[in-house]
């Protein structure tokens, strides 16, 4: 098996609250992935408002990717047997009902 991992990217929406049936509703969808042990770590939210990025020549500016309009909301990590398996777990998540979409990335092992 191996792992991957489903990255959540919202347009523009760094003020967004889910709903209470929106919230929910994810977390249906994660059980399901846990009822099939196929959940490798359950992920976390990650901060918009205390983002920064660092670049070359010790360059720190706030926020994640100020020049585009998506940005990530959150991650899981999944474990399937091929990376289209992780895309069909991917398809069922209730985030495209508000614009946001998945990147789906194998985890590589460090040897």
């Amino acid at each position: 098996m191996k792992e991957f991992a489903l990255i959540f990217r919202l347009n523009n929406q760094t003020d967004f609250k889910p709903t209470p049936e929106q919230m929910q509703e994810r977390m249906n969808w994660l059980a399901g992935i846990a009822a099939q042990n196929k959940l490798a770590d359950k992920g976390n939210t990650l901060s918009v408002e205390s983002a920064k990025t660092v670049y070359a020549d010790n360059v720190v500016t706030d926020g994640p990717f100020t020049e585009i309009k998506e940005f990530i909301s959150g991650y899981v990590i999944v474990r399937t047997g091929t990376i289209e398996e992780a895309i069909e777990l991917a398809k069922a998540n209730p985030i495209f009902k508000i614009g946001g979409n998945i990147e789906v990335r194998e985890v590589l092992q460090r040897k």
